[in-house]
């Protein structure tokens, strides 16, 4: 199968993911398990493309580790913390109250530009599954090292978020413990990192440019549409000036030593 053939093949299965979650969606009225669509999806993409394909068989078993337990390690993180037992995320809450009417054809809409996405967000996998020809050491190695560090990374993060959160003594202030202390989002920050792993395992492809896709689309994303921006007005509207506080003195993405004013707060804490 072509490149091309691997994409639309792709697209077509994220689409069904998507029908199947929006149908949850309409019976469960919480929209949220289209982020845990999308993670599954890239995960099953990523897997799909590493049995599938005919590209060096190291590349294709390495992207099937990274990616697949990338994928796994946010689904289930989705799964437990945010959808079993729990309200619909605000973001989607905020959604539904703005399209009062044709609700759920919208919601269908949006669930299938996902799978749209989902597919583009693929196409690094895509072009490191189908690489043929040995990975260099230094590519591989550096592969390994920044997508370990910053899996591990984003799970150290949301069990540290997760840790003060169920503190009572913690109610209405913002976290500021480990990795929170150095970014206001440090499992966003790691979840970009993990993008840089494809361009590496990708090292020699003839279309290697098109796994910058993934980073670029990734930071775009966090920093302008779903991520950082509703994440902030969310933390501004539920802590109100300890999250200023907090904005001014630490780094909103990428990780750096806190303000003074970050100090004489913890302090006061």
């Amino acid at each position: 199968m072509s490149g091309l053939g691997f994409f639309l093949a792709g697209w077509a299965v994220a689409a069904l993911l998507m029908l199947v979650a929006w149908v949850v969606q309409w019976r469960r009225q919480d929209a949220g398990v289209v982020d845990f669509t999308w993670a599954a999806g890239m995960g099953l993409l990523a897997l799909a493309y590493a049995l599938l394909a005919e590209g060096d068989p190291l590349r294709r078993g390495i992207l099937a580790l990274l990616a697949g337990g990338w994928a796994l390690r946010l689904a289930s993180h989705i799964l437990f913390d945010r959808l079993l037992g729990k309200a619909e995320d605000g973001r989607y809450q905020r959604l539904r109250a703005h399209w009062h009417t044709r609700t759920q054809y919208k919601f269908f809409a949006f669930f299938q530009a996902q799978a749209l996405l989902t597919a583009v967000f693929a196409v690094p996998f895509l072009v490191v599954a189908t690489t043929p020809g040995p990975l260099p050491l230094p590519a591989l190695l550096a592969a390994l090292l920044i997508g370990l560090l910053a899996i591990g990374g984003e799970a150290l993060a949301d069990r540290q978020l997760a840790a003060w959160r169920a503190n009572p003594a913690n109610q209405g202030r913002s976290c500021r413990a480990g990795l929170w202390r150095y970014s206001r989002h440090p499992n966003y920050f790691c979840e970009w990192l993990h993008w840089w792993s494809y361009p590496l395992l990708a090292w020699g492809a003839a279309y290697g440019w098109l796994t910058l896709l993934g980073p670029l689309l990734m930071l775009y994303t966090l920093l302008r549409v779903t991520g950082i921006p509703y994440t902030e007005q969310q933390a501004l509207a539920s802590r109100g000036d300890d999250y200023r506080a907090y904005q001014r003195s630490t780094s909103a993405f990428f990780p750096w030593f806190p303000k003074k004013e970050h100090l004489h707060a913890g302090d006061r804490n």
